[in-house]
């Protein structure tokens, strides 16, 4: 679990939410400012939903095919089954 949640992906999102929420105490609330916390949830969406297709595929289940691991379920399972 601990490799999922100290990602790359998952660290960036945190520490752009931290910057979004530092910001946000200075200044009023505009478009800008609702543009950047869409595109921070977008960010954040995407990172967890990696997370979740490569414990998915590392468990032998099939992921969809606009994952980042497609393609690879045969050998992340490999890698676990090896480990265990």
């Amino acid at each position: 679990m601990r490799k999922y949640l100290f990602g790359t992906g998952i660290i960036s999102a945190v520490i752009s939410g931290i910057t979004l929420l530092r910001g946000a105490r200075d200044a009023e609330f505009t478009w800008r400012e609702a543009l950047a916390w869409l595109s921070w949830g977008i960010t954040f969406a995407l990172a967890v939903g990696a997370i979740v297709d490569t414990r998915r595929a590392s468990r032998g289940h099939l992921v969809s095919a606009d994952s980042p691991v497609s393609g690879k379920e045969q050998k992340l399972l490999q890698r676990r089954i090896r480990r265990a």
